[in-house]
């Protein structure tokens, strides 16, 4: 049913409703209904792997992309390891709880604007606080994060509808919408983050197209220098990296 419903990898998404029906046919039929409206198989199964690790994913929670995963490679390879890291729109925590993974001894917390998204992060053993961006951050962060990092929506609104199916049918658009150019979040992160970076500390922005040239003059105001762009397999842009310099 999943072959003939069009999913690109409908051997491997079979398999893991299998698994999550744990030998109930009845509960697998339902699933394969689900999955055949569109809705995100994280949602059904409950959980979906992300940089080898299996996160909890609950309903109406963004669902981690694979895309991110070597952004989030490099900001653990960035933070020391008993640095602090702060991941900004967290979702579902995935990001956190990578960064929390590969320096036990780091602190690592995350930030996000919808209530669900952030018990979701808790249950993934994410210390997150809900409120917008920086805001909610404990005092005694501020002025001392080694890394930021933020998988914030950056999709141009008039681009939206170029989305595969199940993102607007089932996830909310707030995911997604970056404003006119896709920027209007980036630039917000690029400006607040200063303050509670340290010197030398480091961005992490996911992000598309050309959006890291339209972000360059906010880099460059911000105090940040050193921008690296990174680029997938296929040479499409999928984020950056920068540094904060001590003057900023």
């Amino acid at each position: 049913m999943l072959a003939e419903g069009g999913f690109l990898a409908p051997g491997e998404e079979a398999d893991e409703l299998i698994a999550a029906a744990g030998g109930d046919d009845s509960a697998l039929d339902a699933m394969v209904r689900r999955r055949l409206t569109g809705e995100p198989l994280a949602w059904i199964t409950g959980s979906v792997e992300f940089c080898g690790i299996q996160i909890l994913v609950d309903p109406g929670v963004f669902v981690p992309r694979w895309h991110t995963e070597p952004l989030v490679a490099r900001a653990a390879e960035l933070l020391p390891p008993d640095g602090i890291g702060v991941d900004v729109c967290t979702g579902s925590g995935a990001v956190a709880r990578v960064l929390a993974d590969r320096h036990p001894h780091a602190r690592v917390v995350g930030t996000d604007l919808d209530p669900a998204a952030v018990a979701c992060a808790r249950r993934n053993g994410v210390a997150a606080y809900a409120g917008d961006l920086f805001a909610p951050l404990p005092h005694e962060l501020v002025g001392a994060v080694d890394v930021v990092i933020g998988a914030v929506p950056f999709v141009p609104s008039d681009e939206l509808w170029l989305l595969q199916r199940d993102t607007f049918t089932f996830e909310s658009p707030l995911a997604y919408d970056g404003g006119p150019d896709g920027c209007d979040l980036l630039r917000r992160v690029v400006a607040e983050s200063p303050p509670v970076l340290r010197a030398g500390g480091a961005l992490v922005l996911a992000l598309g197209g050309r959006q890291h040239e339209l972000l360059q003059p906010d880099l460059e105001r911000a105090g940040f220098t050193g921008v690296r762009v990174f680029a997938d397999e296929e040479g499409d842009v999928r984020g950056i990296e920068a540094a904060l310099g001590s003057g900023a």
